[in-house]
């Protein structure tokens, strides 16, 4: 079964494709997915959202152990660095 995986990590951004067996899930995908991006950046494939990162496909926040269908596109999610409403509220705020 064809799948992908997208990411955009601090050192690696990208979309990777896999032929995995029928019975694959989201974590397996994982698995793959971070075994190949750590033969292209080591630092990538450290990151903590591997382990405790949401999790989605086709922007979708789902399971670790969702089986994935053909042609799926499994996303790893990393966490907001800033709060998108408190930033807004900051630049709309006059400056003193």
């Amino acid at each position: 079964m064809r799948c992908t995986f997208a990411a955009a990590l601090p050192s690696w951004q990208g979309v990777l494709e896999f032929d995995l067996p029928e019975e694959a899930t989201v974590a397996d995908v994982l698995q793959a997915a971070r075994e190949r991006i750590a033969t292209l950046d080591r630092d990538a494939a450290l990151h903590a959202a591997w382990d405790g990162g949401a999790v989605g496909i086709f922007g979708q926040v789902c399971e670790r152990s969702r089986r994935v269908q053909p042609l799926e596109r499994v996303e790893l999610y990393l966490p907001l660095s800033v709060d998108p409403k408190a930033a807004r509220r900051a630049r709309a705020r006059p400056a003193r």
